[in-house]
């Protein structure tokens, strides 16, 4: 029986894949380092393997153990202002580690690649919301790497037969419905978990700039579900293995929301107000950034169950209250 290999399969997207891949009775090996996923998000694999992906060799030894016939690439930094202070670190973990795990797919004859891409891929985009075919000119290194890979994934076809999909995610938000899986970052950059912190007592809320040229001053974003982005990671598979062509694809609700907007719902969600504070805009953010998903729904036959906001933020509150420490929380 063939496998998937998922890099980055303890982290936050990865680990919801990785339940969605076993739930259909897929073999799933997870390869982490875990310096930012947790061992803890792992239960639902065939097998783990500790290991990093710029260690090439490591990952051809673990795809020709256990009989992979397709990877899911989520091993990457993420941090937006992360990449612009340090874009030496971004280049060599998300470019140079993906190139390693292109390598090692090349040497082992696998063929099919669900590749993690971003919006960021598009920068401050001329109009919204944001279809795949608009130009891209990414605003940070993070951007960056992530559409240096989308440039190599044609040549690596053209080479190797490697086929792929790019899934460029806006913002993944949201929990496993079952309470199982969340999101438990250190630090925590993402805006609902931050609020959630802050409704709980712990920690302040700043919203980075209020003088966008937006409704409220505050950037617009588009809040995707993590469950309904790991379904289109498994469609993306299902179109690969079925001979599709390469291809990639926006995900996200479509709707634009802003940081004001989330901290309602937060506070509809927990009854609790969220105090916050206004702080200068960070470097590398965008005024607006939506997605217009119709290729994927036409392409995939994607359909993202979680749409509503309130929701998306309910199921972030059922694991948060019930994991105040994140997966280090013992529960009885």
């Amino acid at each position: 029986m063939s496998a998937v290999l998922v890099a980055g399969g303890a982290g936050y997207i990865g680990s919801h894949a990785v339940k969605a891949l076993r739930a259909r009775g897929e073999s799933v090996v997870v390869f982490d380092n875990f310096s930012q996923g947790h061992r803890e998000a792992t239960g639902h694999a065939t097998a783990v393997v500790e290991g990093d992906i710029q260690d090439t060799a490591k990952l051809v030894a673990a795809i020709k153990a256990h009989g992979v016939d397709a990877v899911m690439h989520f091993a990457a930094w993420l941090s937006v202002g992360d990449s612009v202070r340090d874009p030496a670190g971004y280049y060599r973990n998300n470019v140079g580690g993906t190139l390693s795990v292109l390598e090692a797919m090349a040497t082992t004859g696998v063929r099919h690649l669900v590749f993690s891409s971003t919006c960021a891929v598009f920068g401050t985009p001329d109009t919204t919301p944001i279809h795949e075919d608009l130009p891209k000119r990414p605003i940070n290194a993070y951007g960056e790497t992530k559409l240096a890979i989308e440039h190599a994934l044609p040549h690596f076809e053209t080479a190797y037969g490697l086929r792929s999909i790019a899934l460029r995610y806006f913002n993944a938000a949201g929990a496993d419905p079952d309470g199982e899986l969340g999101e438990d970052h250190a630090p925590e950059i993402h805006v609902i978990p931050r609020a959630l912190d802050t409704a709980m007592g712990r920690g302040s809320f700043r919203i980075f700039g209020d003088d966008y040229p937006t409704p409220d001053g505050t950037c617009l974003r588009d809040y995707v579900h993590v469950t309904d982005l790991a379904s289109a990671h498994l469609l993306a598979l299902d179109s690969l293995r079925g001979g599709a062509a390469s291809n990639a694809y926006n995900l996200g609700n479509g709707r634009p929301t802003s940081v004001r907007d989330v901290l309602a719902a937060v506070e509809r969600v927990t009854g609790t107000p969220v105090p916050h504070e206004i702080a200068p805009r960070r470097d590398g953010d965008p005024a607006a950034l939506f997605a217009a998903s119709e290729r994927a729904k036409r392409g995939l036959g994607w359909r993202p169950r979680y749409e509503d906001l309130d929701v998306i933020v309910e199921t972030a509150w059922r694991w948060r209250a019930a994991h105040p420490r994140g997966y280090a929380t013992v529960t009885p």
